[in-house]
């Protein structure tokens, strides 16, 4: 019954127009489209099936905010977060069931869904490449846990808190191609275009007609229990 909420909610935690700029561009506000490709392991790909999963992820952003939303057929799912203060709220509607979920997270609710990743020693390498229109250079990375990353960016562009994944805030320059890990789940996100342009309001507050969940049941509902 809830076989579309389980790949819904992978793909909307994991997870959130090309403009060509010499100088550094600031985008307050607009929508984000990014190619997804899902490295998933061997047991990860018998649980989940990767050609159902969203290829592109759309996220829409406004100063400190941003919604990201996927339609899995069954069940549409959106995730609304507020950077600044690192809490989150996830919609479930399932009109199939006339059923509307919600759950707050809280910022330890986000930080161990991320595995409670810290990253930093950011070490350009003066390797470059142009993606979606910008020129970008790699970077190297490493995690509290000693793992080592790669990610592009670009200094063309600047985003608000609410438009730049969790975790770059020392990165010099904004990440257009990058690793995202949730859940132990890991997917490279790479920037496909920015649109600049109205939109929100968003709010953490829970819609009329949800009935609130907590993160922990929305999990159970995902795996079928």
């Amino acid at each position: 019954m809830f076989k579309s909420i389980k790949t819904g909610v992978l793909a909307i935690i994991l997870i959130g127009t090309a403009i060509i700029a010499k100088a550094q561009k600031a985008i307050d506000a607009g929508t984000i489209t990014y190619g997804v490709e899902y490295l998933l392991t061997d047991d990860q790909k018998k649980a989940v099936d990767p050609s159902v999963l969203p290829s592109e992820s759309k996220v829409e952003f406004n100063g400190n905010m941003s919604k990201v939303q996927v339609d899995m057929g069954m069940a549409m799912l959106k995730i609304i977060n507020d950077g600044a203060i690192n809490n989150a709220l996830v919609l479930v509607d399932i009109p199939m069931m006339q059923k509307q979920y919600a759950a707050k997270m809280s910022k330890a609710d986000i930080e161990q869904q991320s595995g409670s990743l810290k990253f930093t020693g950011f070490k350009a390498t003066g390797e470059k490449q142009t993606i979606a229109g910008y020129n970008a250079e790699k970077y190297t990375y490493k995690d509290n846990n000693g793992a080592d990353y790669e990610l592009w960016a670009t200094t063309e562009i600047k985003l608000p808190v609410g438009a730049n994944p969790r975790g770059f805030g020392e990165l010099k320059g904004t990440a257009i191609k990058f690793t995202n890990t949730q859940d132990g789940y890991k997917t490279v996100l790479t920037l496909k275009n920015v649109k600049e342009g109205k939109v929100g309001p968003f709010s953490l507050d829970i819609p009329k007609g949800y009935e609130e969940k907590t993160m922990a049941e929305l999990k159970a509902m995902r795996g079928g229990r």
